[in-house]
């Protein structure tokens, strides 16, 4: 079958990309540089060179496709302007159905985010779960907003959305990626307890795979294998590598009074913050994502969350990260 990938050479759209070429699919990826070109061909995908806001480049990339699979985003947190961030998260999510759709493409799978659920502060949040009415964060807002004009604007094309927790596993030292690879490292003095859900990089992929073939139009499925604290989470990459010494755990407050702060200081010095209002909220807030729903209409099976963490140390030491 022939299938469009958008974001290929990002974490996810890699995983996606080398699922969908080892299920025998004939797989065309759209990239924006050559370095991308030459990893996906290399992955054994045909490339369509192009921005993602490009409708030339966007039409090549779908014509001839029954499936499309937009994986690419942007997903940052205390930026001065976002503006790029939404053109990307909803003018390109838009734009490539709207291609698809013209294309007579059959089914198109949206990545949005496990974010957009918007469930209430310690809530375990479901596809059905009520929305807070308010948003964390520009990203979680621009995901939200791409997800439902996507879904409601499908036209002929089917659409199916798939909402990942946090992605975690091999080929990921980048986002929360570089917390944990910094915390393997012994290089993580500071850190909030706050709870996370995970899903394994494969368990994500694969979840794209099967809502092609088995998700319901319309539908969203989160994917996500399990919910832990930080703590737990330190835990585990302790076990996994051995004691590199142990984090300060900050209390809510003081991540309330210090983000503003440490903002303020970060862009006097002309650089971006590591903390500022908006990622403290998000941090405070945590997620708890119950991602059953794609086991069970789906049959996605998920690794286990310390089963990733382990995979994760084990390829930073492959890489060499750890010396």
């Amino acid at each position: 079958m022939r299938v469009a990938v958008t974001g290929g050479s990002g974490v996810v759209g890699t995983a996606v990309v080398r699922h969908l070429v080892d299920a025998g699919h004939e797989v065309r990826a759209l990239a924006r540089s050559a370095e991308a070109s030459a990893m996906l061909a290399g992955m054994g995908a045909s490339v369509v060179h192009g921005d993602l806001l490009d409708r030339s480049a966007v039409d090549r990339l779908v014509s001839g496709s029954e499936r499309v699979f937009h994986v690419a985003g942007v997903n940052e947190l205390c930026l001065r302007d976002y503006a790029a961030m939404w053109r990307v998260n909803v003018d390109g999510a838009l734009g490539v159905l709207e291609a698809s759709a013209r294309a007579g493409v059959k089914r198109f799978v949206h990545t949005s985010s496990a974010v957009t659920i918007g469930e209430e502060d310690g809530a375990v949040a479901t596809e059905t779960s009520r929305h807070r009415g308010h948003f964390l964060s520009e990203y979680e807002r621009s995901k939200t907003v791409a997800e439902r004009l996507v879904l409601d604007n499908g036209g002929g094309t089917e659409v199916v959305s798939v909402n990942p927790s946090s992605v975690q596993g091999p080929g990921r030292a980048t986002g929360t990626g570089a917390l944990l690879l910094a915390a393997a490292r012994g290089k993580l003095p500071v850190l909030v307890d706050t709870i996370i859900s995970l899903v394994d990089i494969d368990d994500c992929a694969r979840g794209h795979l099967l809502a092609a073939d088995h998700g319901k139009a319309g539908e969203r499925y989160i994917l996500s294998g399990g919910t832990l604290t930080t703590r737990s989470a330190m835990e585990i990459l302790n076990r996994a590598i051995g004691e590199r010494g142990r984090p300060w755990f900050l209390k809510p407050g003081a991540v309330t009074t210090l983000a503003p702060v440490v903002d303020a200081g970060f862009r006097m010095a002309g650089r971006r913050s590591p903390l500022c209002r908006e990622s403290a909220r998000v941090l405070l807030h945590g997620h708890r994502h119950d991602g059953s729903k794609a086991s069970r209409d789906l049959g996605l099976v998920y690794t286990p969350v310390e089963s990733t963490l382990e995979r994760t140390v084990e390829w930073f030491r492959y890489q060499g990260f750890l010396d």
